[in-house]
């Protein structure tokens, strides 16, 4: 399979800040080029955090108005968490003010593992890293959402061709492909149910494949038999392994 990888899909002129980067610099770089967040990198590009557009919110929130009466002891402000925040509230560098580690993804991750990342710790923007974890780029939702602008026809060439012929040596035609609005359909009777699971399983990992609708039947159940059976060839070995 060639998922795709993050480094296509990622913009490459990052804004980005350093860990003495002032408070009012951070703020304008948010504010001038109209992004939710920026990495902080160190001396030799890695990544050491990153600043989010509410963190300078932070500064503001703390500020106490003048009518507003002194703050009463609260036990809550003893908490790490409060902690933590009263300190990013009087933050005056951008070293100060950002969360770490920052959360990040390589650029041969597939898009795949990067919507994942992203869903996993609820966030839109992930630096991207090299192989020596420097940084070379910035992922966004939207950058990720073009995975599933793949026209229909793209999608069943390489359904056809990666999952049934290479990956489970199928001749043309033993089964239907149809693909609607990136929903894939497919339709036909293979040898083995393995067989009929591993081509649901790699379509459904195809990049841009919004669903699978699985109308396959097979000739032979060989599920009690999994351990012994295997399609041969291909990348089906690896496949049968993980059912």
């Amino acid at each position: 399979m060639r998922n795709q990888k993050v480094g296509s899909v990622m913009t490459t002129e990052v804004v980005r800040a350093e860990y003495g980067t002032p408070f009012k610099a951070v703020a304008g770089l948010l504010s001038e080029h109209r992004v939710s967040g920026l990495p902080v990198v160190d001396d030799d590009q890695h990544v050491i955090g990153v600043v989010s557009e509410t963190d300078p919110m932070l500064h503001q929130a703390a500020t106490p108005l003048a009518y507003e009466p002194p703050p009463r002891f609260r036990l809550a402000r003893l908490t790490p968490r409060a902690r933590r925040q009263a300190a990013r509230a009087r933050a005056r560098t951008a070293g100060r003010l950002m969360t770490a580690p920052a959360v990040s993804v390589h650029a041969e991750d597939t898009v795949v593992e990067a919507a994942r990342t992203m869903v996993e710790h609820r966030v839109n923007r992930l630096p991207v890293l090299d192989e020596d974890d420097r940084l070379v780029g910035i992922v966004t939702r939207h950058d990720l959402l073009q995975t599933f602008l793949r026209p229909d026809a793209e999608i069943r060439e390489e359904v056809i061709r990666e999952v049934l012929q290479r990956g489970l040596w199928l001749v043309n035609g033993s089964v239907d492909v149809t693909v609607s609005e990136g929903v894939v359909t497919l339709e036909g009777q293979l040898e083995r149910k393995s067989e009929t699971e591993i081509a649901v399983a790699m379509t459904r990992r195809t990049d841009g494949v919004v669903d699978v609708v699985d109308r396959l039947t097979h000739r032979f159940d060989d599920s009690e038999f999994r351990d012994d059976t295997r399609v041969p060839g291909g990348v089906a070995d690896d496949w049968l392994r993980r059912l």
